[in-house]
């Protein structure tokens, strides 16, 4: 494997040990667990933002046609809408069929976690792809994400029943699926050409989704005081994303 592979190997183990602890925050005190969740998810979205706009999205103009690409960035969008809505309805029949056993709860959120996890080694692995400082950069931005987002899967395992470490554990083998995921796509991209300008594009609209409908509207719905600090934190996301953008020359 060339160099650029190791880099990818060694920002997503990074990556991910960092929002393994992240998430780890939910066995503090809960007024310290809710200010972490409240700091976090829009840091997250700001990452997410700043990676799209500032680097996948130029990226991939340099690779294709923006006309096109930009149709691939709204199936993107579109496709991850479609992805949610199909995973709310399956949850929420499952729960009312099965009488909610939270065996099987603790099952559908554990999946849910690793299918996410795989997307986003998808997205490393495309933008490594491309070259490793744009695969740097989705990866800060993935971890930014994946802060919040463990802190939440940490809170549910655990008012279902589960131990301390076993909720670690699981976590740990989901976060394995983003590993396999970059692994694979990125192999493969090295043997068979990749339309590499339109996985960034793809990326991009699941970046834009996530912090547009998962996460701004959650700023809107908190108190004034709260919601400008959020707002806050979320320029400060894009502001220190763009910044290290900046710094890496991409």
């Amino acid at each position: 494997m060339d160099n650029a592979y190791w880099l990818m190997i060694f920002a997503i183990v990074l990556g991910s040990l960092i929002s393994l602890i992240g998430g780890a925050t939910i066995f503090l005190s809960k007024k310290r667990r809710a200010t972490a969740i409240l700091l976090a998810l829009p840091f997250g979205a700001g990452a997410l933002l700043a990676a799209a706009f500032f680097d996948l999205l130029p990226e991939s103009f340099e690779l294709g046609n923006p006309r096109h690409l930009l149709t691939w960035t709204l199936i993107g969008f579109t496709s991850f809408f479609l992805l949610e809505r199909m995973s709310s309805w399956f949850h929420h029949h499952h729960e009312h069929s099965v009488t909610a056993k939270n065996q099987s709860q603790n099952t559908m959120v554990m999946i849910g976690d690793l299918m996410h996890n795989l997307i986003d080694g998808i997205a490393i692995a495309a933008a490594f792809l491309v070259n490793p400082a744009s695969g740097f950069i989705t990866t800060i931005a993935v971890s930014a994400h994946e802060i919040p987002k463990e802190i939440g899967t940490f809170g549910i395992l655990l008012s279902r029943g589960w131990k301390d470490k076993k909720v670690m554990l699981a976590n740990v083998m989901t976060a394995v699926g983003t590993l396999i995921a970059a692994s694979f796509v990125y192999i493969m991209g090295s043997h068979v050409r990749l339309p590499e300008a339109e996985l960034l594009a793809i990326t991009s609209g699941f970046f834009i989704y996530v912090a547009a409908s998962d996460i701004i509207p959650d700023i809107h719905e908190q108190t004034r005081s709260v919601g400008t600090k959020q707002a806050l934190v979320l320029v400060l996301g894009i502001v220190f994303v763009g910044c290290v953008i900046s710094l890496l020359g991409v």
